[in-house]
């Protein structure tokens, strides 16, 4: 492929006109489809105060046949394939759909620098945030055709060169590669392929978990909006979040037959227990404990139809149970500053490990033993990495000279 050459600026670039402050008042965010990845991006973007100035592009994945055999390639190569094979194969079984919302854009990148460039003595600077494998190389791509009209944040290590990117915000486990610990568990011939290469830079903020949206705004949001259902109910209020297992976090129906024991213990302390799914729990562990608690008047469990009430149990619980393998569902509860208790932490490996342990010496969670009394509290300074990451970004675009629009 030929690089592309763009043409040199007008002489009166560096003259900006007066009305020209040097103020970011808009955001595009890069998104893969998937709600974890782009809500750390929107929680990001709202945490800047832009939650009405941004636009969603997104980098979809060819989709169906064949290509559920060829998610591991890059986008781009899986995209190219994907033209091969629907231009051979017709309307075969080896057709290819795509997916994503028709309403959201696809990401390409010289659409977005263009459009930076053109509009930045109008409208200033871009901020660009992107989260997840695939929009790796559309954010890289932004800052290189239009460097000088944008700033690029890249939300969870890229695990290509980190000066593609003005700032890189992930959480701190992401590099237990580098810790004693983790070179130990790496075999030396597979050393230079694992993620980081190289010590965090300055363009480098860790946190301790992930982005989120779950800020005090909405979370008023929601205690309003979900009052008549949840207001009432007897106290204390446990939320049990139960996620799915994952290759570093495996579990099985052991652990949620010992979750129904544990709450079964716990019950006589709780005055209303709600039990949600994700969408990754698998029916064997979700029909254990549906088949236990469904008809028990203390316990409600979300089916998964009518509104998702996520945001409303994180404003209305009084303590949280959740399975260890989501860091997302982690760092929401988290950052409630309400007691938060993780089952099956024992059985994660590698970083998530590292992720569990930072979590407990922090005095964030406890591991759930089924033992406690869940009228009594316990409190700790809420994770509020969200808001830290902001700071971090109004930081660095001072370096640039260029502030956030308020």
């Amino acid at each position: 492929m030929r690089p592309i050459n763009l043409p040199e600026p007008p002489n009166h670039f560096f003259s900006l006109p007066k009305f020209f402050d040097g103020a970011v008042r808009r955001a595009v965010v890069i998104g893969n489809g998937f709600a974890g990845a782009e809500n750390q991006c929107i929680g990001l973007v709202r945490a800047l105060g832009l939650s009405n100035l941004h636009s969603l592009y997104r980098v979809t994945r060819p989709h169906g046949g064949i290509n559920r055999w060829l998610h591991w390639l890059p986008v781009s190569v899986h995209k190219m394939l994907d033209s091969v094979i629907r231009r051979l194969c017709g309307n075969s079984r080896f057709q290819a759909s795509k997916i994503g919302i028709s309403s959201v854009l696809e990401a390409d990148a010289y659409h977005i620098a263009t459009m930076a460039r053109e509009t930045f003595h109008k409208d200033g600077p871009l901020l660009v945030v992107a989260s997840g494998r695939d929009t790796i190389h559309v954010a890289s791509s932004i800052k290189r055709l239009a460097p000088e009209n944008v700033f690029v944040v890249q939300i969870q290590h890229p695990r290509v060169r980190l000066n593609r990117f003005d700032l890189v915000i992930t959480p701190r486990h992401d590099y237990y590669p580098l810790t004693l610990e983790g070179r130990r568990q790496i075999p030396w011939f597979l050393r230079k392929w694992v993620t980081p290469w190289e010590p965090p830079g300055s363009n480098v903020f860790l946190t301790v978990g992930a982005l989120h949206l779950a800020d005090s705004t909405t979370l008023r949001a929601a205690a309003s909006a979900w009052h008549d259902e949840l207001a009432a109910l007897p106290k204390p209020l446990l939320v049990v979040n139960v996620g799915g297992p994952t290759g570093n976090c495996c579990y099985g129906v052991d652990l949620a037959k010992q979750l129904v024991v544990m709450l079964q213990n716990v019950l006589w302390s709780c005055g209303t227990i709600r039990i949600s799914f994700s969408r990754r729990t698998p029916a064997k562990i979700s029909n254990i404990l549906v088949k236990e608690f469904a008809t028990n008047p203390k316990v409600h469990i979300w089916d998964g139809e009518g509104p998702n009430p996520h945001m409303g149990h994180l404003a209305w619980a009084d303590a949280f149970v959740i399975t260890a393998d989501s860091v997302s569902m982690l760092s929401e509860a988290c950052s409630t500053g309400k007691p938060v208790y993780v089952i099956g932490a024992e059985l994660c490996t590698w970083k998530f490990a590292d992720f569990q342990n930072s979590l407990q010496k922090q005095g964030v969670t406890r591991p759930f033993t089924g033992q406690e009394n869940m009228s009594e509290s316990w409190s700790y300074p809420p994770l509020n990495d969200t808001a830290e990451a902001a700071n971090q970004v109004i930081a660095a675009l001072a370096q640039r000279g260029w502030t956030i629009h308020t």
